[in-house]
């Protein structure tokens, strides 16, 4: 089976999920067997350019002289996501929780940033669900407010609003 390898990873703070979920994936179907060691060595030859080079021959070298130790790949790569995410975790997914709006997308694409985004952001219920409404449409969003039965859970919200979004988008196609 063929499993994409990940780009280059130069230290942009916006790039270092899609790095790490590409490693993450590469050494699940690639290289389960092979020695953490040679895993992380693997990494760092993906970590090129940038602020990312001289991490790397920090890291090299902190590896080298036993300053520094994995138990595993995902483990290190914790570590790239710390070092290169500019702060707390948490802290980072609540501001991107925040700052994602529907816009032109489909509802369902925008549901599946939002999932993105919400995982690991602490928010649960009506905090995420508030979360959600803020950032759909607002024609979508007073409609399924102004139902006969609104949504009251965040699954029911993905459903109804993505129900309702096909629907609208369906009727558009239909009138033109």
């Amino acid at each position: 089976m063929k499993v994409v390898k990940p780009s280059t990873f130069s230290g942009e703070a916006e790039k270092v999920r899609g790095f790490v979920m590409a490693c993450k994936l590469y050494l699940r179907m690639k290289m389960r067997e092979v020695m953490v060691e040679k895993q992380i060595q693997w990494i760092l030859s993906y970590v090129q350019g940038g602020m990312a080079d001289v991490w790397k021959e920090n890291m090299l070298e902190d590896l080298e002289v036993g300053e520094v130790e994995y138990e595993s790949a995902g483990e290190f790569l914790v570590a790239i996501k710390r070092e290169f995410r500019g702060g707390d975790e948490k802290t980072a997914k609540v501001a991107e929780l925040k700052k994602i709006e529907q816009g032109g997308r489909t509802i369902e694409e925008f549901v599946q940033e939002f999932k993105r985004a919400a995982r690991g952001s602490g928010y649960e219920r009506r905090s995420l669900v508030e979360e959600f409404k803020r950032g759909m449409s607002r024609t979508i969003r007073w409609k399924l407010m102004e139902a006969e039965r609104p949504p009251t859970s965040t699954e029911q919200w993905y459903k109804y609003a993505t129900n309702l979004d096909k629907h609208w988008r369906e009727s558009r196609r239909e009138e033109e």
